[in-house]
């Protein structure tokens, strides 16, 4: 395949999955269509519970939530062949191509899943343009995942073309559930990177513009995903107001108090309270309250005190209120320490390709949080090296906005620069 014919593939793959997200341990229609790709190229797979352990699969939909999407990713042009390998929810791939040549075992990860954003309708917003405006309503690829995942199965592409030129073991893994970091430590706990020497995860845009790259990323800060429930006693509030223990007021009380949790000296820290839910009419006391809360931390010792001070605060309210209470962790990511040793490499091949016209070796810009971390602190535990590089792109909005877009003509570059590093790390 000519580099103009893989461009253009990697699109249609990136336009297609573009029309059909799937959020977290739902990728199912995506998923079968990745393993039908990758097994017609030549990889062995590992799929669904083979990679996945089931008890650190954090935030899982319902099994009624699994089974209306199974029908759904059925009638929207799932490959039934591999389908039956996901659809309990359990969705990430490792595709693993054998040189049979003594090398190294390298791993590159990429994310599969979508964002609960309903995506731009304006005809000035490109994939409506062109046609590929998300098919599902309230559900978008609004963080190039997408994109992502049509670049590994053009790296999956290249590596078979090119297979003379490698040494060594090449794991392509399809990770579910980046959002919410919520899918990777299953992953790990199942072993996948137990036998890797050198780890790339990668995304796109991330504020770095179009033609320029950042071998390594150490901007990603630790993060805990917490839902919160208080649970108390409804009574009518003007008949009985005393016989109620009121829910939302404890579940109030905690929101006003997680944000004034102090700040700590030895680094940056986060905390947020997306959601909160309660009552059911204005004349009946709250029985139960929800939180949705985030912590973030510039180590994950910080980001640890931050959810000490939540948990603690929780309490609190909960006793002040006289409200049972119950905290579930449902995503987790740790701080990023890339190895610097394996960013040189990447650097050096960005430096030398022709679209590239800035690579920087190391950033440390805040980039949010990455599940992405657990596989690099795994490898790195072993004796491996990890990093997690950024390719840059034009933006059509910042991410998780409803208008995101990226440039497709990173994508090939990109995947290029994926390539050049891994005959590099192989010879």
């Amino acid at each position: 395949m000519t580099k103009k014919d893989l461009a253009l593939k990697m699109k249609e793959w990136r336009r297609d999955f573009h029309q059909y997200p799937e959020t977290g341990f739902l990728e199912m229609r995506t998923a079968s269509i990745v393993a039908s790709t990758l097994a017609d190229l030549g990889f062995d797979l590992q799929l669904g519970r083979k990679v996945m352990s089931e008890q650190d699969c954090m935030g899982k939909p319902s099994e009624v939530e699994t089974r209306e999407h199974l029908k759904w990713a059925k009638e929207n042009g799932a490959n039934e062949n591999y389908l039956p390998y996901f659809e309990e929810g359990y969705t990430g791939i490792v595709a693993t191509y054998d040189t049979s040549r003594e090398g190294p075992t390298i791993a590159i990860r990429v994310d599969m899943d979508a964002l609960n954003i309903h995506e731009a309708e304006e005809n000035n917003h490109f994939p409506v343009q062109e046609g590929f405006r998300s098919k599902l309503p309230n559900k978008m690829h609004a963080c190039g995942h997408d994109a992502h995942t049509a670049m590994g199965l053009g790296l999956a592409t290249m590596i078979v073309e090119n297979k003379d030129c490698l040494n060594g073991i090449i794991k392509l893994i399809f990770q579910p559930a980046e959002e919410g970091t919520r899918g990777a430590k299953s992953m790990v706990n199942a072993g996948v990177v137990k036998d890797v020497d050198y780890f790339i995860a990668l995304h796109i845009g991330l504020g770095v513009p179009s033609k320029e790259f950042a071998a390594a990323n150490n901007g990603f800060l630790a993060t805990s995903k917490l839902d919160i429930s208080f649970s108390g006693r409804s009574a009518h509030a003007g008949g009985e107001p005393e016989q109620g223990r009121n829910s939302l007021l404890a579940a109030s009380s905690a929101a006003l108090n997680i944000y004034s949790i102090p700040r700590h000296s030895g680094g940056l820290t986060r905390v947020n309270i997306g959601e909160i839910h309660a009552g059911s009419g204005r004349n009946i006391i709250p029985s139960v309250a929800k939180l949705k809360v985030e912590t973030r931390g510039e180590t994950s010792t910080i980001n640890q005190y931050v959810q000490q001070q939540v948990e603690a605060i929780v309490k609190g309210a909960a006793t002040m209120y006289q409200n049972d209470y119950s905290i579930d962790v449902v995503g987790e990511g740790k701080a990023c320490d890339c190895s610097r040793d394996l960013a040189e490499v990447l650097h050096t091949c960005a430096t030398k390709h022709p679209i590239i016209k800035k690579s920087v070796l190391e950033s440390n810009e805040s980039a949010g949080s990455e599940d992405a971390t657990f596989f690099m602190e795994a490898v790195q535990k072993n004796g491996g090296l990890a990093t997690y590089c950024i390719f840059g792109t034009d933006l059509a909005a910042g991410h998780h906005n409803e208008k995101f877009d990226i440039n497709e003509e990173s994508l090939l570059p990109s995947v290029e620069i994926l390539y050049n590093s891994i005959i590099k790390l192989t010879q």
